[in-house]
C-alpha cells in the first residue's frame, strides 16, 4: 500500500519455485490469488486478469496456431507427392500432334511421284532433256543424272504412291509401286520439306514388292440352300436392271434406299452363284457372283466375261425380298 489515496494495488510475489528472472509462458495467465475489484478500491484487492474470459481467449489462440501449423505440414507433404504422380496421369485434353504429323505427306507423295516418272524413264538419246527435268527436283550441286550412267534405256509402265513414312516434321520416305513389263517393285524416295518447299534429299532405293498374303480359311459353312434357290431368279432380274441403271425399275427391288446402276457400261450375262447363310427369317446378307460382258469384248464377238462378287443386304416383306444395300464383298472367292 502507499501508492496514493484511493488506490488499492496488490503487489504480487513470484510463484513458489519460479525465479524472478525466469521465462514466462506468454500464453499462460498468471495465477489468481483471489477475486479483485476494479480500480477505485475495495476489499480483497484487484487482479490483472478480468476473470475466466482471459483464459478462454488463450485457448482460442492456441487452437488457431495449431491449425495453421497443420495446414502448413499437410501442404508441404502433398505438393511433392502431386508432382511425382502428375507424370503418370493421362492428359485430359486432346493430344498434341507429333512432329511427324506436321509433315506435308500428301504434297510429298505427289512430288515424289512426279520425280519418279522422270527418274525411272531414261534414254541415252535424250539424256540432256532428262537432266533438265530432274533439276527441279534435286538439290543444288547434285549429279544431273542422279546415278544413271547415260547408257541404255528404261521405260516404266506405271508408278503409284504406296505410302509416306514421316520421320519428323521435315524428313520422310515416300514409297512408290512401279511396274516394268512383267516386273514390279517398290521405290523408296527420301523427301525433305521446309516452309512449303520440297526437294529430293537423297538417291532412291529399290525394294522388293509386297509379299502375297495367305487368306484365312473362311467361307459359309452353314448355307441355306433353299433360300439360295429362291433368290437365284430374283437376283438375275435385279442385276439385269442394275446393268441398265434404270431407276424406275430398280426402285421396285429396293427397300426404300436409292440404288445406282451401271448405266449400260456392261452387259448382264448371268448370276453364277448365290451364297446365303442361315439366319434370321426376314433379313439376310447374301453373296452373289455375277458374270458381266464389257462392251469392247462383246463387240469383238470373243465372248469375254468378267465374274465379279457382290454382297447384298436383303429384307423380306410378305413373300417378297428387297435389296437394302449392295456393295463389294470381302469374302474370299470360292474358285
Amino acid at each position: 500500500m502507499g501508492h496514493g489515496r484511493g488506490t488499492a494495488v496488490a503487489e504480487e510475489a513470484p510463484a513458489p519455485g519460479r525465479a524472478l528472472g525466469s521465462a514466462v509462458d506468454p500464453w499462460e495467465p498468471p495465477e489468481q490469488t483471489g477475486r479483485r475489484g476494479r480500480s477505485g478500491g475495495g476489499k480483497g484487492g484487484g487482479g490483472r486478469w478480468g476473470g475466466s474470459g482471459g483464459r478462454w481467449w488463450v485457448w482460442v489462440g492456441r487452437a488457431v496456431l495449431w491449425a495453421l501449423i497443420l495446414v502448413i505440414l499437410v501442404n508441404g507433404i502433398r505438393a511433392p507427392f502431386e508432382r511425382f504422380t502428375a507424370a503418370d496421369k493421362a492428359p485430359s485434353g486432346p493430344a498434341r500432334p507429333g512432329k511427324s504429323a506436321q509433315f506435308p505427306s500428301s504434297a510429298a507423295g505427289a512430288f515424289a511421284l512426279q520425280f519418279a516418272n522422270v527418274y525411272l524413264n531414261y534414254d541415252q538419246k535424250s539424256a540432256p532433256a532428262r537432266a533438265e527435268q530432274l533439276r527441279s527436283f534435286l538439290p543444288d550441286g547434285a549429279d544431273e543424272q542422279f546415278g544413271w550412267n547415260r547408257v541404255g534405256q528404261l521405260q516404266m509402265q506405271s508408278v503409284q504412291v504406296a505410302g509416306v513414312d514421316a520421320r519428323d516434321a521435315n524428313n520422310a520416305t515416300v514409297t512408290l509401286l512401279a511396274r516394268n513389263a512383267d516386273k514390279w517393285f517398290r521405290l523408296a524416295v527420301p523427301v525433305y520439306a521446309k516452309n512449303g518447299s520440297l526437294v529430293i534429299s537423297g538417291r532412291p532405293a529399290l525394294l522388293p514388292p509386297p509379299t502375297k498374303a495367305a487368306l484365312p480359311q473362311g467361307g459359309v459353312r452353314d448355307r441355306d440352300t433353299a433360300l439360295e434357290g429362291e433368290l437365284q431368279p430374283f437376283l438375275g432380274t435385279f442385276f439385269q436392271a442394275y446393268a441398265h441403271g434404270d431407276q424406275t425399275v430398280l426402285s421396285r427391288f429396293s427397300d426404300g434406299t436409292a440404288i445406282g446402276g451401271l448405266a449400260d457400261s456392261v452387259t448382264f450375262v448371268k448370276v453364277s452363284e448365290v451364297i446365303a447363310p442361315k439366319g434370321a427369317v426376314g433379313e439376310r446378307t447374301v453373296t452373289a457372283t455375277v458374270a458381266w460382258q464389257v462392251p469392247g469384248s462383246a463387240a469383238a464377238g470373243n465372248g469375254g466375261e468378267l465374274g465379279q462378287t457382290y454382297q447384298l443386304e436383303m429384307v423380306k416383306k410378305g413373300a417378297t425380298w428387297y435389296v437394302r444395300d449392295i456393295r463389294g464383298s470381302t469374302e474370299p472367292s470360292a474358285s
